[in-house]
């Protein structure tokens, strides 16, 4: 039966049909069954609890504004979190406190780890796929600004294209020297030493639409996990009819480079430091990123999906 399922939504996928909310899904819990914009999942550890307090103080709405966000805007907004080695230890009892006071914790059958990041995003859009139905699945890290109605109005326009794969599109180097950050075990696979990663998006923030996270959420037990986690998912649509969109949008600067597109009439949906793979010392400068880089509140509100 599972089996007849798959083959039924591979050849969903191969046509460009839509898939049937009842093949390669899980009955969604009562009142998840109508359809969001997008999941936007905020990857996080159990040491960055200074970070998730500047997200929540920035550009994540809080309280009634969260549920107004999903309710009228169709935006789902989670910090996504696994567990700690230790089933039920202090760090599992902290972020279960933590989520009481706030509840915006989704939090996956995964152990928490460096090196399992590529397992912890293939765990994230099967679960956020099985529990929301959304036209798209956003991961975003916890150390980058968002402008989320500017998020939400670029993948509005992908909206009716099969099989979307939105993010800033690089192609590094493939690290063999080991000792190194982002060293790569399974370098021999890519070909001579020197050789570069193919065209993949780049890890702090990327986007798919529903039929790839069907894909990977059906497959996911078979999908291999490489080092890194934005060179795994690259990987696991590599050979299969995807359609790659490069958004330089998704990786302005922090001020004041977000500041002259802005005036240019280009606002950024993401803002971060490549020198720190995110903004650095966000705990401590995201409020000032945010005052100088973001759309204003009422433009989420006012923005039409």
């Amino acid at each position: 039966m599972e089996l007849a399922a798959a083959r039924s939504v591979q050849e969903s996928l191969t046509n460009g049909a839509p898939v049937s909310d009842d093949i390669g899904k899980k009955k969604q819990p009562q009142g998840k069954k109508r359809r969001y914009l997008m999941v936007v999942g905020i990857n996080t550890a159990f040491s960055s609890r200074k970070r998730r307090d500047s997200v929540r103080a920035t550009w994540m709405p809080q309280g009634e504004k969260r549920r107004r966000l999903e309710e009228e805007k169709g935006i789902i907004i989670r910090f996504v979190i696994g567990h700690s080695a230790t089933a039920g230890g202090i760090l599992d009892r902290a972020i279960e406190a933590e989520d009481r006071k706030h509840g915006d914790f989704l939090r996956l059958d995964h152990v928490e780890g460096y090196l399992e990041l590529s397992g912890k995003t293939k765990t994230y859009f099967a679960t956020a796929f099985s529990m929301w139905d959304a036209d798209f699945y956003v991961k975003v890290d916890d150390d980058v600004h968002v402008n989320i109605a500017t998020l939400g109005e670029t993948l509005v326009r992908h909206r009716k294209k099969p099989r979307v794969y939105i993010g800033c599109m690089k192609s590094g180097p493939v690290l063999y020297q080991t000792g190194v950050r982002y060293h790569e075990p399974e370098y021999w696979k890519f070909g001579e030493n020197g050789n570069k990663y193919f065209r993949h998006a780049t890890g702090q923030i990327y986007a798919i639409s529903r039929d790839l996270a069907s894909y990977i959420s059906i497959n996911q037990h078979v999908l291999h996990k490489y080092a890194n986690e934005d060179v795994s998912l690259g990987a696991w649509f590599i050979g299969i009819d995807v359609k790659h969109i490069d958004d330089r949008r998704l990786c302005c600067g922090t001020p004041p480079d977000c500041e002259w597109k802005a005036q240019a009439g280009n606002i950024c949906v993401a803002s971060f430091d490549w020198t720190c793979s995110g903004i650095c010392r966000s705990a401590d400068r995201l409020k000032e990123v945010h005052r100088r880089c973001s759309e204003g509140e009422n433009a989420l509100w006012s923005a039409t999906f």
